[in-house]
């Protein structure tokens, strides 16, 4: 992905390196999202669902690392079925890859089919009146470009009840009818003795086999990990491709996917007794040295990873140690206690670890009083993001008198500045 021109400095005399270098010394924080590990997940949870397809949720942004660098990196490595949330989000990802079959989840609305037909992706229908909307526009247009039927089992939330999917059998039985799959959703997977599962499982096997010909789906994240009998024809693993913990009651089978780093913009003394951020509540029992970095909450570093004078916060890694929270965070920056690190080990410029080098998504969760899922969706867009691996990625835009110089010179990651938001359907 290239970078945008006007963020690198436009001089022949500067590396490719020195390029990145000074673009990135513009941002406060740098997201780094490995494509490689996504793809190994993505492996793993294929190698384990076997038979089964292996599709990819990608919606919410691939969860905040980037739909399109995701869709491109998973495609290459074999996927053939996405899941997204939004027709918005259905447009993006089909941009990047035009061959996929993509299912949108939040369902069919009246005067909606042009945009599932412009784009050839398929409505998840989930509620009767959806179907017949859906039937009205094939009808009219002779649209074939698929459909799923979404059945609740358990979730109470989208999904045609276990006696509307018995009704619209013997239509489904009737031959051309269009849906490429029939699918539910599994309440708590991560739970591996949970009786609903058992009780799901049963629910869907029963209704999906009277769907003739017509693939099953049932099983998330979590849900591979549950065994064969709740895989199906197709497995829709989400969180997992992004280093969530899957399964949380044992050790997470998953890589690490996203590095988290800000900048150091200060480094100060307090003495002891001194009271540190907003309100006051954490207070100095030693003469103390901070180090402020430029990340928030409003970067998505939740306020709840604040400490106080009986509360230890989150921790982040400074030159290799970890280091706690020193006070509330605020909405641009955050204080760090590194007190115990030797003189010089931190200065003004350099950069912190949130996320990374022992810090998992789950950890910084807990801190947040949270789920990994929402960690990684509230990453904030005022990051620099570099994509590594993946074999997707462009080289980093330089200055055209500088490629001579740097023909023999692997170009490093490249950087995205922060990008806008989807656009709606229009």
């Amino acid at each position: 992905m290239a970078s945008d021109p006007k963020m690198i400095p436009q001089s022949g005399l500067l590396s490719a390196e020195a390029n990145q270098a000074a673009a990135l010394a513009t941002f406060g924080g740098v997201l780094t999202v490995d494509l490689d590990a996504i793809i190994a997940n993505w492996r793993k949870l294929e190698k384990t669902a076997v038979p089964a397809e292996c599709s990819a949720v990608i919606k919410a942004d691939a969860y905040g690392c980037g739909a399109e660098q995701v869709a491109r990196a998973l495609n290459k490595a074999g996927c053939k079925t996405f899941f997204v949330a939004t027709i918005g989000e259905a447009r993006k990802v089909r941009a990047a890859v035009p061959e996929p079959a993509i299912y949108v989840l939040g369902g069919y609305f009246q005067n909606t089919g042009e945009h599932y037909a412009q784009i050839n992706c398929r409505p998840v229908i989930g509620d009767l009146n959806e179907l017949a909307e859906w039937d009205v526009f094939c009808r009219r247009t002779g649209w074939t470009g698929g459909a799923a039927i979404h059945i609740d089992t358990g979730m109470n939330r989208l999904g045609l009840t276990l006696a509307e999917a018995h009704a619209i059998i013997p239509r489904i039985n009737a031959g051309d009818h269009g849906i490429t799959l029939v699918m539910s959703h599994l309440v708590s997977a991560e739970q591996l003795n949970n009786p609903v599962n058992a009780k799901q499982l049963a629910a869907f096997r029963g209704i999906a086999s009277e769907f003739s010909g017509v693939p099953a789906a049932l099983a998330n994240s979590s849900g591979v990990f549950l065994g064969a009998p709740f895989q199906f024809d197709m497995v829709r693993p989400g969180a997992a491709l992004y280093g969530v913990n899957p399964t949380p009651e044992a050790d997470n089978p998953m890589q690490p996917v996203v590095d988290l780093k800000a900048r150091i913009v200060q480094i100060r003394n307090v003495e002891r007794g001194e009271s540190v951020g907003y309100g006051g509540t954490w207070t100095a029992r030693r003469p103390t040295k901070l180090a402020i970095i430029a990340v928030g909450y409003a970067d998505g570093y939740f306020r709840a990873a604040s400490s106080n004078d009986g509360t230890r916060g989150a921790e982040v890694i400074v030159a290799g140690k970890r280091c706690p929270v020193a006070g509330r965070v605020s909405m641009d920056l955050i204080a760090i206690d590194i007190t115990d690190l030797p003189p010089n080990a931190a200065r003004r410029g350099h950069m912190v670890t949130l996320l990374g080098e022992g810090i998992t998504v789950d950890e910084l969760a807990h801190h947040f009083g949270t789920i990994g899922y929402e960690v990684l969706t509230s990453l904030g867009r005022r990051y620099a993001r570099i994509y590594k691996g993946g074999n997707v990625v462009e080289p980093l835009a330089k200055p055209a008198s500088a490629q001579a110089v740097e023909q023999q010179t692997p170009a490093p990651p490249s950087i995205e500045q922060p990008a806008s938001a989807p656009p709606l359907p229009g």
